[in-house]
């Protein structure tokens, strides 16, 4: 986690230093370990550190190899030992896996120019500054961990990955984008990957590059998910035995430094991430700290996570700490919280008490292990794998899959819709069109359309995997990876996200529905024996009861003191009171949200 900014007058006007000094230190809070700056008559980039012990003790930026060319990134990359080979293949002596990420993006960058992009996978945004050719290029990783933000005023380029950075420019307005206030009051997030709530602050879409030359400005995307065919091995131990492979290769790129958390539930997927964390660290010399944290609930609501995850940790030998949610800042304290977002988030109270919990359990580990992602890539959609199979006549592997799927899974794959028949119990119903939207605002802002495309954006044209694969898509993992780097950087902590590494989620998209995907059985399959049975045969489980919800059945919910700019957007009078259901209770957070926004951002 490194804050970066690039200033550039595409013109050749001189470049103001001051500005750029000033835009560098309010990135402090990201990188508070080192501040530097280069500036080269019209251009000028900036970086600040978040140093992780073990990983990035020698870096050093900006950076530049030869004088002409400068970087500065906040990058962590995947698959290294290829990368040097590539580069040393085309004639790169010098390029070491002893290289700093940033160093080898830039070397990276020699090579290959632009076309860099296609060698890199992990998480980064990065700028370079190309004297030579008067051009800036950048670029953000495959799918959006890292942010990257810009703004065009005439002959100005202003870039970093911190939207409250541009903001420090004179020069960017502070007037407010319809489009992406009605994304958020709708679906509490941007849909729009290109868009920010300011009207003049642009974000570079995950898995694209950007040029800025006096000539031209080019964006282009750089990669798309592949739609890869069904995996088929000949023994089916084989699935597992990739999957372990891929996981341990996911974790070792993350994890060069020695001290981790793991955020663990009780469940498989990261009781699995501190299993694989556990064996990679013993099988290095030296000490190691992985501590393991756990959310749980006492009292609110009925929670069996702390049996769970406690028995994993016993059965890893890892530190395990229990944060306690019962009594955190929530919704209902909402006038209480004076926490500032970049842009809206449904609730300040929930982003508040999580820059709290990582300011408490980091200690002297910065980088925490996220174990989102198996859910969507390994969704069972057992009606388009079998279609595919009938249309392309493949009888074997459909007696296959047919068979491992009855000997894997004593039900029948539709026996719960048969169940729901036969008791006539019926799906939650879905969230409704909120009324309370200002009616013009609505209407100039197609509120209604973009409702209805909402769920169709989402869908991939993957024959067998349409529903996961387009769960990957541009865009889905936004709303994550951004509350992950707004709460992190407070936190002075880095998100790592294993199973998002582009081998292992590829793979887990190309493994057959039937059997591997339902009830995720490819990973239970892989931690038989390296965690306890009760967790890898744990069913998926949710919280039956929303704790805020709770909260908002004890005490009420909170009142809205709505701002005069909020009535543009929203008429005040129409926001539900006390709602009725969780659905309900999440829509109306969304008014209260850009209320709680509105009054800060007016103060800036």
């Amino acid at each position: 986690m490194s804050g970066i900014v690039g200033l550039v007058n595409l013109d050749g006007a001189p470049l103001d230093r001051g500005l750029l000094a000033r835009m560098t230190a309010c990135l402090a809070f990201r990188g508070p370990d080192r501040q530097a700056m280069e500036v080269a008559a019209n251009a000028g980039l900036g970086h600040t550190l978040l140093r992780i012990p073990g990983e990035s003790e020698r870096e050093a930026q900006p950076l530049t190899l030869d004088g002409r060319r400068w970087i500065v990134a906040d990058a962590r990359l995947d698959a290294r030992t290829d990368l040097v080979a590539a580069l040393r293949s085309e004639g790169d002596d010098q390029a070491s896996l002893d290289a700093t990420d940033a160093e080898l993006i830039l070397r990276a960058y020699d090579r290959w120019d632009e076309a860099c992009v296609g060698h890199l996978a992990g998480d980064f945004t990065f700028l370079v500054w190309d004297a030579p050719r008067q051009r800036l290029f950048g670029a953000r990783d495959q799918l959006g961990v890292k942010p990257f933000f810009y703004a065009r005023l005439g002959e100005t380029i202003v870039v970093s990955n911190t939207l409250d950075c541009i903001r420090q420019h004179h020069a960017v307005s502070r007037r407010l984008n319809d489009a992406a206030i009605a994304d958020f009051l709708l679906f509490g997030t941007l849909v729009e990957t290109s868009i920010t709530a300011f009207q003049q602050i642009d974000r570079l879409p995950p898995a694209h590059s950007i040029t800025w030359s006096a000539q031209h400005t080019r964006r282009r995307r750089y990669w798309t998910l592949p739609v890869d065919e069904p995996l088929h091995f000949k023994r089916s131990e084989e699935y597992s035995e990739r999957f372990r492979e891929l996981l341990q290769a996911s974790l070792a790129d993350r994890l060069r430094t020695r001290r981790a958390v793991v955020l663990m539930s009780g469940g498989v997927d990261s009781t699995t991430l501190a299993a694989g964390a556990v064996r990679l660290l013993r099988e290095r010399q030296g000490d190691f700290q992985l501590q393991a944290i756990t959310s749980v609930y006492d009292r609110l609501i009925p929670d069996a996570e702390r049996q769970y995850a406690g028995l994993a940790a016993d059965h890893l030998r890892i530190p395990i700490a229990f944060d306690v949610r019962d009594d955190e800042t929530s919704l209902v304290d909402w006038n209480r919280v004076s926490a500032r977002t970049p842009e809206p988030v449904e609730s300040p109270a929930a982003f508040s008490a999580g820059v709290e919990f990582l300011v408490r359990m980091s200690g002297d580990a910065r980088v925490f292990l996220y174990g989102e992602g198996p859910d969507n890539a390994l969704r069972y959609e057992w009606r388009p794998y079998l279609s595919h199979l009938v249309v392309r006549r493949e009888a074997r592997a459909l007696g296959r899959a047919l068979w491992s799927e009855l000997s894997a899974h004593p039900r029948v794959p539709f026996w719960s819709s048969v169940r729901r028949l036969a008791t006539g119990a019926r799906p939650e119903a879905p969230e409704q069109f909120p009324r309370w939207l200002n009616d013009d605002f609505a209407a100039r802002c197609a509120c209604l359309d973009r409702w209805h495309d909402y769920q169709r954006r989402w869908r991939s044209p993957h024959s067998i995997r349409p529903v996961g694969h387009g769960a990957f898509k541009e865009g889905f993992w936004q709303p994550l990876f951004d509350g992950c780097d707004v709460d992190g950087s407070f936190g002075r902590v880095e998100f790592r996200h294993p199973f998002f590494d582009l081998r292992l989620l590829r793979y887990l998209l190309a493994v057959p529905a039937m059997p591997w995907c339902r009830n995720k059985l490819l990973i239970r399959t892989a931690m038989r024996g390296s965690l306890p049975a009760a967790v890898v045969e744990r069913r998926k489980t949710t919280l039956r009861v929303n704790p805020d919800f709770q909260r908002v059945l004890a005490n009420g919910f909170p009142k809205l003191a709505a701002v005069p700019a909020l009535a543009q957007y929203v008429d005040p009078a129409a926001v539900p009171s006390m709602p009725r259901s969780v659905l309900e209770m999440r829509s109306a957070m969304r008014p209260l949200g850009l209320n709680h926004w509105l009054q800060n951002v007016a103060t800036n």
